[in-house]
């Protein structure tokens, strides 16, 4: 018996030798030069045939290639449509038929997502390729996964991935994405400043998806503030919880109060020089507090108290008082001199606002006592009119603002509008002379042209996303319930904020209309140049037919202590030039 099976091994064992080395000799085309008679597809039901054939590199008539078969079932499997592919072998007359046989994956009969929370699953949808009733392709849908990730990423959503992805048997698609919240926020390293101070900056709250890019923004308020020499971020993500990532700021606090010694020469005002003390942080509240004095032929003394911050649970307040002496000023009328003045005013205000839930929109109420005296009228010219000096007395003002914001707070630049409608009220209370109700209303709007003209023009690369070649333009109009206002209260235009061409108040009454215009170029990250065209009128009617304007060109340069303005204009009777801080609006 024993014999019978170590003869029957035996026989197994040679014939598995033999069939071994059969396939050696089948698969050793170099050496067989066995020819191919065809080349097919077998398994497949979704996919044609054509499409799969047409990456083999094997064809008909060609000698078979063990190592070049290899490589065509490894070249079929990453088209993505099928799970298993191998190859059959089948001996024909003079030669062989070669086989690719396949196994498809399953046909989509669903895509499910779960997780998403900032964009919908038909939003989702829109960056899928793949779809339902056709067959699965991972590559494809490796894609789409990709497409997924980066829609959150280039909207700052960063941290966000795909945790999971399912795909069953009967093709219905599960992913997962993993949105991570914001944990604990965590400030730290502050001593002086109050970390509600700090903490109020940061938008982002406990269980908001983080968001870099508005991360950044408010990082870079916060350090706007003037508060911190430096404020430094770190992440934590806490042990088996990735769904949660704490911030921690780490702050360094500077010295926030400041004496200003500053010297200036103005065409009118002639030399003048003065001393100032602020503290823009005062008790580490966020407070901003400013005492100071400036005296020349206009001299002035100040003091001023505020809260800038506000939202909708906190207000925003400033108080103050100024004394104001200007000796030897020009008085205009339509934009011609008429004489020389002197002029003495006293002004107590006190103010206070807030944002309503709608963030986007706020009011502000302010409190004014203004004493004015005019005096000493001399070097006027030949038939002069003095419409200035009989206005003179006790002002009593409750202005209302209504502001509705719709920039971008997270544009590196500004992009959107702002409205603003004010109603400024005088009375005859607590010694009050004077009875009238002034109303302006202007609109501010930012406009990016990259997008409009690159459809037809080829742009310089410094006009990019950050920086782009923007359109600025203010139009602001205002009148009142009496047509004559006492001097001190009437709309005026002229001068470096308002018409460009012309000296300061060459245009007063009780009606104002004016547009400003701005083409912004960046020529890189620290220069601007600036095209602009005003117009415009102050008078006692609303006189669309009489306005007076001015066109001029500017420099925008950005410096450690803020943007320089430089601005030539030239108005119907000279040209002006004019040096300052910031944009005009």
């Amino acid at each position: 018996m024993n014999n019978n099976l170590n003869i029957t091994s035996k026989i197994l064992i040679l014939f598995t030798l033999i069939f071994i080395l059969a396939c050696e000799n089948v698969y050793a085309a170099d050496n067989s030069g066995i020819t191919i008679n065809s080349v097919s597809v077998s398994g497949n039901e979704q996919i044609v045939s054509d499409y799969i054939l047409n990456v083999v590199e094997t064809k008909p008539g060609s000698i078979l290639d063990r190592d070049l078969i290899q490589k065509d079932i490894d070249t079929i499997y990453n088209q993505g449509f099928f799970s298993y592919v191998d190859v059959d072998l089948t001996p024909a007359e003079n030669g062989m038929n070669v086989i690719f046989s396949v196994t498809e994956n399953p046909v989509i009969q669903s895509i499910n997502f779960s997780g998403n929370t900032q964009y919908s699953t038909e939003r989702l949808m829109k960056e899928v390729f793949s779809q339902v009733g056709t067959v699965f392709n991972r590559v494809f849908f490796k894609n789409d996964l990709d497409r997924i990730q980066e829609l959150y990423h280039k909207n700052g959503y960063v941290m966000v991935r795909v945790s999971d992805v399912q795909v069953s048997n009967d093709g219905n698609i599960d992913i997962t994405i993993l949105e991570p919240r914001v944990g604990d926020i965590i400030i730290q390293g502050n001593s002086k400043t109050k970390t509600y101070v700090i903490r109020r900056e940061i938008k982002l709250k406990k269980g908001d998806i983080f968001n870099v890019i508005h991360f950044r923004h408010q990082l870079s308020r916060l350090q706007g503030l003037g508060y911190f020499e430096d404020v430094n971020t770190a992440f934590d993500v806490p042990e088996g919880n990735d769904e949660t990532v704490d911030l921690i700021l780490t702050v360094r606090e500077k010295r926030t109060a400041t004496i200003g010694l500053n010297l200036g020469y103005g065409s009118e005002s002639g030399l003048s020089g003065g001393l100032t003390f602020s503290d823009t942080n005062l008790f580490g509240r966020g407070y901003n507090f400013e005492i100071g004095f400036e005296e020349g032929d206009e001299a002035s003394y100040w003091t001023t108290l505020s809260s800038s911050y506000m939202d909708a649970h906190t207000f925003g307040w400033r108080l103050g008082a100024r004394y104001r002496t200007y000796d030897d000023r020009y008085y205009y009328r339509n934009g011609f001199r008429q004489f020389e003045f002197d002029e003495k005013s006293t002004m107590l205000f006190a103010g206070f606002g807030k944002k309503f839930t709608n963030e986007d929109w706020s009011w502000y109420l302010t409190f004014r006592h203004e004493d004015t005296e005019y005096s000493d009228v001399h070097n006027a010219i030949p038939g002069y009119i003095d419409d200035l000096t009989t206005w003179d007395g006790v002002n009593q003002t409750a202005e209302l603002n209504l502001t509705w914001d719709k920039r971008d707070p997270y544009s590196s630049y500004p992009k959107g509008f702002v409205w603003d409608t004010t109603l400024e009220q005088a009375f005859e209370a607590f010694g009050g002379e004077y009875h009238y109700l002034k109303y302006w209303t202007q609109a501010r709007i930012y406009v990016a042209l990259n997008q409009m003209l690159s459809t037809f023009l080829d742009l310089p690369s410094n006009f990019n996303d950050d920086a782009p070649l923007l359109l600025a333009a203010r139009l602001r109009i205002g009148s009142s319930t009496e047509d004559e206002l006492p001097s001190f209260a009437r709309y005026s235009l002229g001068g470096m904020n308002s018409l460009r061409g012309y000296n300061s108040r060459s245009f007063e009454g009780s009606n104002m209309y004016m547009g400003n215009f701005e083409l912004r170029l960046p020529i890189n990250s620290m220069f601007t140049i600036v095209v602009f065209y005003d117009i415009g009128n102050a008078d006692s009617s609303m006189d669309f037919g009489n306005s007076h304007d001015d066109y001029g060109v500017g420099a925008r340069v950005k410096t450690p202590f803020g943007s320089i303005r430089i601005d030539y204009a030239k108005g119907e009777y000279e040209n002006r030039t004019y040096f300052g801080f910031g944009e005009m609006f």
